[in-house]
């Protein structure tokens, strides 16, 4: 059974850091595009960041470079997102998706090509 697992979100200050994880099972993370997205409250869901499965190509949405870094550890099954110099407007549900044959490209992450999701994470920046 394919399954997504986020976590590692919570309640963390302005400038505050954190990693969010996403853990696979069912299928090997490597061979799989992965995509990060968050959708916050009364907003669409939007693309975040991606990692590509052949060659690791990686893309941050304008909000996000500079300060978050998506990673895979394939040991683990596991990719993450490192989330630097956080601000409120980053308070979102952040939400993993992979899929085979997509590629992250400079695009950025185009969800309705992405056939697994996680549940979620909810990441709070705020005071």
């Amino acid at each position: 059974q394919v399954q997504l697992v986020e976590s590692g979100g919570g309640l963390v200050q302005p400038g505050g850091s954190l990693r969010l994880s996403c853990a696979a099972s069912g299928f090997i993370i490597d061979y799989y595009t992965i995509g990060w997205f968050r959708q916050a409250p009364g907003k669409e869901r939007e693309g975040v960041s991606c990692i590509s499965s052949n060659d690791g190509n990686t893309y941050y949405a304008d909000s996000a470079k500079g300060r978050f870094t998506i990673s895979r550890d394939n040991a683990k099954n596991t990719v993450y997102l490192q989330m630097n110099s956080l601000e409120p407007e980053d308070t979102a549900v952040y939400y993993c998706a992979a899929d085979h044959f997509t590629y992250c490209s400079g695009y950025g992450p185009n969800q309705g090509e992405y056939d697994y999701w996680g549940q979620g994470t909810q990441v709070t920046v705020s005071s």
